[in-house]
């Protein structure tokens, strides 16, 4: 056999060179149709992000536009594609999509995070130029609780295949049995057979390491008959495995190969992790054998000035960032994902909560004029669940099966939340809106669960399925929560003791938990719980309050991934590395009548004042002692300490005040704040290594724009209108200045410094000028910055 020979498999990236239209077109989907006024641009793409805010809009989407847009493409199908299956593969379209090939229609999909495919090969033209047209519909811009963003915002691929092949997403590997001696490895695969004649074939699969070492082949035999598939599965032993963990993600690849007369037609890599876990109702959680705190963020999908278009690097940048803080885990909230964030959550180490659902059958509050104000709006997903739900979930399922980094498989958030829509007379919570009359009952929820359940199980019986629950009371006595192998707890620490108590069995964990210390103690206080899972990572666009805000300022990041000075803490509490950092806050007195638990100075991390007052400070750490240096003179004031937080108060004066974290009396850290002068200068500077190469690559880089004093400390409380342009064989594609109240256009090229600091997003164009960065502000000295071509 012919082994060795190159994959007749083609997959292409199929994002360049679109042309785009905003607004309604009478004949677009036409092969022939006239699109060569219209716009050309690169995938993925949201229009929304593209257009100004306006109160005329709905607040809960962010104040941004939908519409209706069209999408065309031309592309040439070689001679050689005659014969051979052709597939296209979009991985999201917000919403209400259509999609045609020269003029035939070959279907929608409403559901805007579902992951979707068409065969294209019946209407091709081989030799030719070959037409597609999607069309995306979003008239109804109050169709969601945050901002979901509208067009074709995710990746889209072209696959083209023998017409004998493993099916889409029909490869399937898991590890039944795993010990430090052996792990079993099943590795099954759909194949289909798109032949006008039965086939004879023989499938193998092959089992290589991480470093292409190969260490295991099986093969069978099998016939298919025309327009028939089969599943043919094998079984493999790999000795002394290497686990896939969050410190140490190694991962495997099985490679099927289908042969018909010793010929090579079809070859597919799936990569995947050999790992264990299980949940314990009384221990927590366990990966490979070993108890682990589940340290997790929710994730929204969309990314400050990008949109929901968010570029693979930005997404890597994001997702680094959580680890580094020393979170193990990501809640996809609450929608799949694109393919990519669980790519890199195997790659990088983070556990996954993969979501399918924020409604069912009947349609969640969408405030139109701030949160809670005015009347609400229930359309949405719901109008399409009863129809699609089944398939939207499948598609997760399927997609996502193969990742080490997924443990759970959830199919709803908070859709038993009291009174919206469904009512129990238990319902807990007296601050909810007012229940609309003919609400239906919780109890519909029952009916509908083990539908999706069943769904879920299909197509992975080997995860967990879960959901994350809002309402205990409600849940518990209709039966929800048992139907679940786990029960999420949304903002319910309160139901953890005495549902443990009632419910032996039942493993309970923390799926969404507000952000101040006292969510994580409940965590750390019972060993039964075994996760939280912090709402929310970063900021992000709608569920926003009454204009001007037009977006969630609940994250532990902001939008442009930059760490609340009030979020330090997380650091201290999960980082394993020895960590202090310290902060300028305001004193008691001013800090009374507000709400929230810590209050900072304008400038928190500076060190100014007036000669011999007080300043207050308040500092993180995990260190067993702090000491205080003030211009190399050491201090003794009096410091009170309460969990990771020390504050006290020092007189002021001018210089470095240095903070030192000692383990066992050693210096183990340092923190560092400087008297600042006057605004002066600008300063850029890199926020990733990675290298920047013009061309077809479509590279990303994110650098971060500072203003600063002459001594290039920076100015904190600055506020100055900076001005970025990107020159060269690159692209701007956004200034993100963290401020979810300012309605300047997120597209913007010009923003104002919220706290002395910008970040700038450039993507690579064609061409192979150096790309050069510069920022201009008024009264300020210049900077730019040319982007790298090596690391």
């Amino acid at each position: 056999m012919a082994k060795d020979a190159p994959s007749p498999r083609v997959r292409q990236n199929f994002d360049s060179n679109w042309k785009f239209h905003l607004s309604d077109v009478q004949d677009a989907e036409q092969a022939e149709f006239d699109d060569r006024e219209w716009r050309v641009l690169q995938l993925p793409h949201d229009w929304s992000v593209e257009q100004p805010f306006s109160k005329e809009f709905a607040s809960g989407t962010g104040y941004l536009p939908g519409g209706v847009g069209w999408y065309r493409k031309t592309f040439d199908v070689p001679s050689e594609w005659q014969g051979r299956e052709v597939t296209v593969h979009f991985d999201g379209v917000y919403r209400d999509s259509q999609v045609w090939i020269n003029g035939h229609h070959l279907g929608t999909r409403p559901y805007g995070y579902a992951p979707f495919s068409y065969r294209l090969t019946p209407h091709l033209k081989p030799g030719e130029a070959n037409a597609i047209a999607v069309q995306v519909t979003r008239n109804e811009v109050a169709d969601s609780r945050w901002y979901p963003g509208t067009g074709i915002y995710r990746h889209v691929w072209l696959t083209v295949t023998d017409p004998t092949h493993v099916d889409h997403w029909g490869t399937f590997v898991t590890t039944p049995r795993v010990t430090q001696e052996r792990a079993d490895v099943l590795v099954s695969n759909e194949v289909v057979n798109r032949n006008s004649e039965d086939i004879e074939l023989l499938v193998a699969t092959v089992l290589i390491d991480s470093d292409g070492q190969q260490l295991s082949e099986q093969s069978s035999t099998a016939t298919i008959a025309s327009g028939g598939s089969e599943t043919l599965a094998h079984w493999h032993q790999v000795a002394e495995p290497q686990l896939w963990s969050v410190d140490t993600p190694t991962q495997y690849t099985a490679i099927t190969k289908i042969f018909a007369e010793e010929q090579l037609i079809d070859e597919v890599r799936t990569a995947f992790g050999i790992r264990t876990y299980y949940f314990d109702p009384e221990e927590g959680f366990f990966l490979n054998g070993e108890p682990l705190l589940i340290k997790g963020l929710c994730m929204h999908h969309d990314a400050g000035v990008v949109g929901a278009a968010v570029p693979d690097e930005v997404l890597e940048y994001r997702l680094r960032l959580a680890k580094s803080l020393g979170a193990n885990a990501v809640r996809c909230s609450h929608n799949p994902m694109a393919e990519e964030l669980y790519t890199l959550c195997d790659q990088i180490g983070l556990l996954v909560m993969d979501e399918a659902f924020d409604e069912w059958e009947l349609g969640k509050r969408k405030w139109v004029k701030g949160r809670n104000v005015g009347q609400a709006k229930r359309f949405g997903y719901n109008k399409d669940f009863e129809k699609w739900a089944e398939r939207d979930i499948e598609a997760m399922v399927r997609r996502g099966r193969n990742h080490p980094s997924i443990i759970l498989w959830s199919i709803g958030n908070e859709i038993d939340y009291p009174g919206d829509p469904y009512v129990h007379p238990e319902s807990f919570d007296p601050g909810a809106p007012p229940i609309d009359d003919g609400s239906p009952r919780t109890t519909r929820l029952a009916v509908v669960a083990p539908r999706l359940i069943a769904a879920v199980k299909r197509h992975d019986p080997t995860r967990p399925v879960t959901m994350a629950l809002s309402n205990m009371p409600a849940s518990n006595d209709i039966g929800l929560a048992n139907m679940l192998d786990v029960a999420g707890y949304n903002y319910q620490e309160q139901f953890y003791q005495q549902d443990h108590a009632d419910f032996p069995g039942r493993v309970i964990y923390g799926s969404e938990n507000g952000r101040s210390p006292r969510s994580w103690q409940a965590v750390v206080d019972n060993d039964f719980i075994s996760s939280i899972y912090l709402w929310v990572g970063f900021d992000f666009l709608g569920e926003a309050n009454e204009w001007p805000n037009h977006g969630s300022q609940a994250g532990v990041f902001d939008t442009r991934g930059f760490l609340k000075p009030e979020s330090h803490w997380l650091k201290a509490a999960w980082s394993e590395e020895p960590f202090v950092h310290c902060f300028v806050t305001e004193t008691r007195q001013e800090r009374q009548g507000r709400r929230r638990w810590l209050q900072f100075a304008d400038e928190p991390r500076s060190w100014n004042g007036q000669q011999g007052e007080p300043v207050s400070l308040m500092i993180v750490t995990n260190c067993e002692e702090v000491k205080l240096q003030l211009s190399d003179q050491e201090l003794e004031p009096d410091m009170n300490r309460f969990g990771s937080f020390l504050s006290t108060t020092v007189d002021f004066q001018p210089g470095e005040l240095q903070v030192i974290g000692l383990n066992d009396g050693k210096q183990v850290a340092t923190d560092t704040l400087h008297t600042v002068g006057e605004a002066a200068k600008l300063q850029i500077k890199p926020l990733t290594d990675t290298p920047f190469v013009a061309g077809e690559s479509q590279d990303v880089a994110l650098v971060e724009v500072r203003v600063t004093d002459a001594d290039g400390n920076v100015v904190s409380n600055a506020e100055a209108e900076v001005h970025v342009e990107v020159t060269g064989s690159g692209r701007l594609l956004g200034v993100d200045n963290g401020d979810q109240n300012d309605t300047t256009p997120l597209k913007s090229p010009r923003k104002t410094t919220r706290d002395g600091r910008l970040l700038v997003i450039v993507q690579s164009t064609r061409g192979s000028e150096p790309v050069r960065v510069t920022a201009a502000a008024e009264g300020l000295e210049p900077a730019e910055l040319m982007l790298p071509d090596e690391p």
